[in-house]
């Protein structure tokens, strides 16, 4: 059987996880998100915001958190801005756009927006004739396994801020973000220096779910309306509090992350080593090397992974993707097999 570097959630939960809902399964518990558990998830995630004033929602998935997160903020005439990486632009098969908003688009060499990449959306000549940009969609890490810089984030926070838009960061990977060793962002940072953003549980060791942070008081009335209209108010809301509740005691899901980005650290020297360019420089659990493609008929025999461009006709990039679940075993047979196919290329 074929080990997957395709992406980040093919294995389950971690057992810990597996373990609190088998021991808490036949515990009654109030249902919307009202349990003990996930109250006590989203206190922790208040502590390590450092503000006991923001407002914490549990989604199954993270294409509902951003569709739900947009639709709430924007009114129906107001657009977001997006890198042409970022995922409401390139996977989420038209969701944004399902709810009525337009996402515009701009082109960036490492997947992370700057205040410059906005500027021309602000700038519409033709006023009421066109869409208006009203936020500003970032994820942290990007889709190419960057992640921003503290200074970085302010400087979008204090553009966002003087230009009436509201900032969101699509979490998915935030834990991987965290702990990437250029980091020098906190959790607090993040909440401080976003309007709105969401902490990933999908790619970090839970089975589902992303835990909604709203900071921004303006955005939090009215919330849990758009919540259960879109169908993200779970009955069972314990079952994703319970994951989160496990994730967060003794920093278990940083410690899943930092897993994660440590095996990619592992393949990435050993492509280094090789004289196989990366696409983009990335400190996070997202790898893309440039191969030839010979090298990847040959790779893909035994490992699944996604072709993500075409760098010529000889070569292409490839995405690789570790997981808190990765063996090391399976990161050093893969690096046994890239060096004997490297070898016949």
């Amino acid at each position: 059987m074929k080990y997957s570097f395709a992406n980040d959630y093919s294995e389950g939960c971690h057992p810990r996880i597996l373990e609190a809902l088998a021991h808490t399964n036949l515990i009654q518990q109030a249902g919307y998100g009202d349990d003990s558990h996930t109250c006590n998830a989203s206190d922790t995630i208040r502590r390590l915001a450092g503000n006991t004033d923001i407002d914490v929602h549990m989604v199954a998935g993270g294409t509902m958190a951003n569709l739900v997160v947009l639709a709430s903020v924007l009114r129906p005439f107001e657009s977001v801005v997006a890198a042409t990486t970022g995922h409401i632009y390139t996977n989420e098969a038209g969701a944004i756009e399902a709810t009525g908003h337009k996402v515009e688009a701009a082109p960036t060499v490492d997947g992370k927006l700057r205040p410059a990449d906005i500027v021309p959306f602000l700038n519409k000549a033709r006023g009421h004739h066109l869409v208006r940009t009203r936020a500003v969609y970032i994820s942290n890490s990007t889709e190419l396994g960057t992640v921003y810089t503290k200074q970085e984030l302010i400087d979008l926070y204090e553009f966002s801020k003087a230009n009436n838009l509201i900032l969101f960061m699509d979490g998915a990977r935030l834990p991987m973000a965290l702990t990437a060793p250029s980091n020098d962002l906190t959790l607090a940072d993040i909440a401080r220096y976003t309007d709105v953003f969401y902490i990933g549980g999908t790619k970090c060791g839970a089975m589902l779910g992303e835990a909604i942070v709203i900071s921004n008081p303006d955005l939090k009335q009215d919330f849990k309306y758009h919540l259960k209209q879109r169908g993200a108010l779970s009955a069972k809301g314990r079952t994703i509090g319970i994951q989160f509740e496990q994730l967060l005691q003794d920093n278990l899901i940083f410690e899943l992350a930092d897993h994660a980005n440590k095996m990619a650290s592992r393949l990435a020297c050993a492509f280094k080593q090789l004289g196989c360019p990366l696409l983009i420089d990335s400190d996070t659990n997202q790898l893309f090397p440039v191969l030839s493609n010979a090298m990847i008929t040959l790779l893909q025999k035994d490992y699944g992974f996604l072709i993500w461009s075409v760098v010529d006709e000889d070569r292409s990039a490839v995405r690789l993707i570790t997981s808190w679940a990765t063996p090391e075993r399976v990161v050093d047979e893969f690096i046994k097999d890239l060096r004997r196919v490297y070898s016949v290329k």
